[in-house]
This record gives structure tokens, C-alpha cells and sequence, in this order.
């Protein structure tokens, strides 16, 4: 898809392979959305992209708060196009340690965060990119791209909940 004039939703935006996406998306003449957790760091990275960028912070897991994000990049910017999920994160625990088992809430944790709220994202920006017009022959109307990981093939130990995540991405 041809980036310029279109508007990007990008979570995990603050920081990392997100920031470094946006990056790349601004300087090939989109606009773009940025969600993730941190206000403080949303804010930087909005100062240093520019007027073409905006964010919201919120979970990606948390319903009302992708959609309230989505409606806020509709407003400013009309709708979505592309739709990048590189919102994360680790935690590194063994299945059984010298404690005992893992705390089956920090595995839920990190499976919430990471395929779940990938899901959540990706399924309310295809509803908006689904309205789009057609923007090539083959009446493509917008593109999802999911981070996984070779995690999801190649876990290591105290990441099951990681690679978990990953390979159901």
C-alpha cells in the first residue's frame, strides 16, 4: 500500500519497533495514530514526529478505550488505513520454580496483553477499514500488520506465556 496520505493506527507507539514504524510511516507521508500505556512517552514521540501524528493511551486489551482511540483518529483524520500491532510485553517466569508454580494470573497477564489486545485492535480497525474505498485493483481497503515473535517457534525457557502469546498471533 502507498503510505502517502494515509492515516496509520499504531499501537505499542511510544517506544521501540511501534516509535521506529511510525517513523518510517511519517517520513513516507502518513498520518499517524499512535496508542500505547505511557502518556509521557506518547507525548515525546508525538513532539518529534510532528503535526502529522497524534496519540491516546490506553490497553489494548480494554474495549472502550481502543474504541474511544479509533474515534479520536477518525475525528482528526477521517479513518484508518493501515493498522500496525507491536504492542507487547515479556515477563519471564518458569512454569515451576524453587516457589512453586507460576501464577497462572501473570501467564493470563501476558496472553491478555499480547493476543488479546492484538485482536481487540485489529477487529475494531477492520471495521473502520472495511468502509474505506477501494485504494487498488483488487479492492484492497486497508492493511493489518501483526508483531509476533520466532518466539512463537522457538520459545525460551520462562516464556511460555510470551510464546504462548506469540504463536497465537
Amino acid at each position: 500500500m502507498e503510505l502517502q496520505g494515509k492515516t496509520a493506527f499504531i499501537t505499542g507507539g511510544a517506544s521501540g519497533l511501534g516509535l521506529a514504524t511510525a517513523k518510517n510511516f511519517v517520513n513516507a507521508g502518513a498520518r499517524v495514530f499512535l496508542y500505547d500505556l505511557n502518556a509521557e512517552k506518547l507525548e515525546a514521540a508525538v513532539s518529534e514526529l510532528g503535526e502529522s501524528t497524534l496519540w491516546h493511551a490506553g490497553d489494548v486489551a480494554d474495549e472502550d478505550a481502543v474504541k474511544a482511540a479509533i474515534a479520536k483518529a477518525q475525528q482528526a483524520f477521517g479513518t484508518i488505513h493501515v493498522n500496525v500491532n507491536s504492542a507487547g510485553i515479556g515477563g519471564a517466569a518458569r512454569t515451576v520454580g524453587k516457589d512453586g508454580a507460576m501464577p497462572l494470573a501473570r501467564f493470563e497477564h501476558i496472553v491478555r496483553v499480547n493476543l488479546i489486545g492484538t485482536f481487540n485492535v485489529l477487529r475494531l480497525c477492520a471495521e473502520v477499514m472495511q468502509l474505506n474505498e477501494p485504494q487498488t485493483e483488487d479492492n484492497e481497503r486497508g492493511v493489518i500488520i501483526n508483531v509476533a515473535s520466532i518466539a512463537a517457534f522457538d520459545g525460551q525457557t520462562g516464556q511460555a506465556g510470551y510464546a504462548a502469546s506469540k504463536g497465537g498471533i
